[in-house]
C-alpha cells in the first residue's frame, strides 16, 4: 500500500487529516517536531496497524520511504503567538521545510500538497480575496516571517512544478477553528472560547469591527482531499474558506450565547499589521474541485464548545 506522508500532522489540521485518511484506508506516516501539535491529537491512532508517528523538525534533511505516493505539508504553527515567537525558525520551517519536501518529491515522484494561508494577501485593498490577488503584506513587520514564508514557499512550489515537473497542490487557507485548537494558540475562537467558559473578559483588539470568515475544519479537510484528488492540470493556488463573514465583536456575542456565561468584553490595542478584513472569493474551488463548506458558524462553535469545555474540565481533575 503507497503511503500518505503528513507533516504538521500532530497539529489541529494535520490530526484530522490522518483521521480521515485512515478512516479512507489509507497507510498514513504522521510527521510532527511537537512545537505546537500534540501527541494526545493523535494518541488515538498511535496503535493503528496503518498509521506511524516519528517526530522530526523539517528544517532538517529527511528521508521518505520509498513507497511514498503523496505528501500533504502542514508543517508551520499559524498562530501568531507561536509564529512570532521564533521567527526565524518559522521562516526556515516554511522555506527550508518546503525545499527539503519538494526535493524529496521528485525523487520519489510523489504529489505534494502545500497548506499555504490567506495571510499571503496581507491587510487586503481587495474585498473579498480572490487567487488573482497579489496581497498587500509588510515584508518587514512582525507577521512577516509567516506571511513571506509561506508567498515563498508558493513560489518554490510552482518553481519546482515549471522547472522540475513536479506535481503539486497549494491551497490557501482562511481562519479555521474546531476541536483539537491549542487552547493557549492566541487565535480568536480558541481565545473567546477559553475564556468565557472560564469566566474571564473576552480580549478583543482593536474596536473589534474587523472581519473574519470563519470555516470548520471537517469542510477544510475535505477540501484538502478534494484537491489532492483533483487532475495533475490544476495545481491552485486556489482559496480553501467559509465567504461568511463576521466583526469580531460578533464572533463574541455569538461565544457567550452558546456558553451563557456574563464575561465582559476587554478591549485591547490592535497588534501592527492585523488585518482589517478577510473574506475568500471560493469561486475557483467550487468550479475545480465542487467544493462548497457546509457547517455553518452556529454549529460549528457549538462543536468546539463542547470539545474545550471537556478538555478544560479533564485538566480541572488530572
Amino acid at each position: 500500500m503507497k503511503k500518505i506522508v503528513i507533516t504538521g500532522g500532530a497539529g489541529f489540521l494535520g490530526s484530522h487529516l490522518c483521521d480521515r485518511l485512515i478512516e479512507a484506508g489509507r497507510a498514513v506516516l504522521c510527521l510532527d517536531n511537537l512545537f505546537t501539535g500534540r501527541r494526545e491529537n493523535i494518541a488515538h491512532l498511535l496503535d493503528h496497524p496503518r498509521f506511524e508517528f516519528r517526530e522530526h523538525d523539517v528544517v532538517r534533511p529527511l528521508a521518505l520511504p520509498p513507497d511514498t505516493a503523496e505528501i500533504y505539508n502542514l508543517a508551520c504553527p499559524a498562530s501568531p503567538v507561536y509564529y512570532q515567537a521564533d521567527p526565524i525558525h518559522t521562516m526556515q520551517t516554511s522555506v527550508q521545510g518546503a525545499l527539503n519536501l519538494l526535493a524529496e518529491a521528485e525523487r520519489l515522484g510523489a504529489k505534494i500538497f502545500q497548506a499555504s494561508t490567506s495571510e499571503i494577501y496581507g491587510d487586503p485593498d481587495v474585498h473579498p480575496q480572490p487567487e488573482s490577488y497579489r496581497g498587500s503584506v509588510n515584508p518587514i513587520g512582525p507577521r512577516a516571517c509567516y506571511d513571506e514564508g509561506k508567498r515563498c514557499a508558493e513560489t518554490l512550489f510552482f518553481d519546482y512544478r515549471r522547472g522540475r515537473g513536479v506535481a503539486i497542490k497549494v491551497a490557501r487557507i482562511f481562519n479555521t477553528y474546531g476541536p483539537r485548537m491549542h487552547p493557549q494558540d492566541g487565535r480568536v475562537v480558541s481565545n473567546f472560547i477559553v475564556q468565557a467558559l472560564k469566566g474571564q473578559p473576552l480580549t478583543i483588539y482593536g474596536d473589534g469591527r474587523q472581519t473574519r470568515s470563519f470555516c470548520y475544519c471537517d469542510d477544510l479537510v475535505a477540501g484538502f482531499l478534494l484537491l489532492m484528488d483533483s487532475p495533475d492540470t490544476f495545481s491552485g493556488p486556489v482559496n480553501l474558506g467559509n465567504p461568511g463573514e463576521f466583526t469580531v465583536l460578533e464572533l463574541a456575542q455569538k461565544v457567550l450565547e452558546i456558553v451563557g456565561g456574563r464575561s465582559a468584553l476587554e478591549f485591547r490595542p490592535l497588534p501592527q499589521d492585523d488585518p482589517r478584513q478577510r473574506r475568500p472569493d471560493i469561486s475557483l474551488a467550487g468550479r475545480e474541485l465542487g467544493w462548497r463548506p457546509a457547517v455553518d458558524l452556529a454549529e460549528g462553535l457549538e462543536r468546539t464548545v463542547a470539545y474545550f469545555d471537556d478538555l478544560l474540565r479533564r485538566e480541572e481533575y488530572s
